[in-house]
């Protein structure tokens, strides 16, 4: 299974470990702990870089919720729960899709309750491919 990729998937995901080392003062991350024992129906923020179609400007970061829905090893994989703001509706990345990340990816952690649990078992509006 791979991770989003910029050239290949018009997105990735940001590294919030390697941002906190940067700036250990100012960006602070919920402990690795926490960031490891996510369950179905909790969020985690993740940081985006998007594409745009923008001259001098062609990303966008945007921190958005993710709705955890399990494990595969050592990636979850969640439905992105919000719109991006830098790019038009579109079927490829947009809420509802399904992406992996990794406790490294993860800035900050909503627990989750019986609601968000039963909205984790729900199908995808497209899914992450596993292979």
């Amino acid at each position: 299974m791979r991770e989003p990729d910029f050239d290949l998937d018009g997105w990735c995901l940001e590294d919030g470990e390697a941002l906190h080392r940067e700036a250990p003062e100012t960006f602070w991350l919920p402990d690795l702990e926490q960031r490891e024992a996510l369950q179905p129906g909790d969020y985690a923020k993740l940081i985006f870089r998007i594409a745009v179609d923008k001259p001098g400007e062609p990303v966008a970061v945007e921190r958005m919720w993710v709705l955890v829905r399990g494990r595969v090893g050592d990636h979850y994989f969640g439905i992105l729960d919000n719109d991006p703001y830098a790019i038009e509706e579109n079927d490829e990345f947009w809420s509802g899709i399904e992406l992996p990340f990794a406790a490294r990816h993860v800035i900050n952690i909503d627990p989750g309750d019986e609601a968000t649990r039963a909205q984790a078992a729900e199908a995808p509006r497209r899914a992450w491919p596993r292979k």
